[in-house]
């Protein structure tokens, strides 16, 4: 059992799967539902548009859109989301695919020596207890 603090509200709570309390998500994920509705009723709407009839604060908005909990459709050109690497007009996440492909390839490349390393390190411990087990 892990006891943590909330972000928000800087109540102790028991961490299970979210870094918020629970009055604290459920208080988001109203604020989720109330914006997904409205995108959903007035597709072509601003943020701002959304932020006052939702209530909802327009830095909560970009934090659903950056997590992917909200994905634009191509009606939603009012609301524009940008890749966070070159700038591209996106419809959910933090990279364009593009940028985020880009990525995948230079983070497989550091994958492999990181694995060769991972195996080194059991034969590396494994030997240092033969050694320890012939003294």
């Amino acid at each position: 059992m892990e006891l943590r603090n909330c972000p928000v509200c800087g109540k102790v709570f028991v961490y299970v799967t979210r870094n918020l309390c629970p009055e604290c998500a459920a208080k988001e994920e109203e604020e989720f539902r109330k914006v997904r509705e409205y995108l959903y009723e007035v597709p072509g709407a601003t943020m701002e548009e959304v932020s006052e009839k939702t209530g909802v604060p327009p830095k909560k908005i970009l934090e659903f859109l950056r997590e992917g909990r909200l994905i634009l459709k191509k009606e939603h050109v009012n609301m524009i989301l940008q890749c966070e690497m070159c700038g591209a007009p996106i419809l959910t996440g933090r990279l364009c695919d593009k940028c985020a492909n880009e990525m995948k390839k230079k983070f497989g490349v550091a994958k492999v020596p990181l694995q060769q390393r991972e195996d080194m390190k059991g034969k590396i411990h494994l030997s240092r207890y033969q050694d320890e087990k012939s003294r």
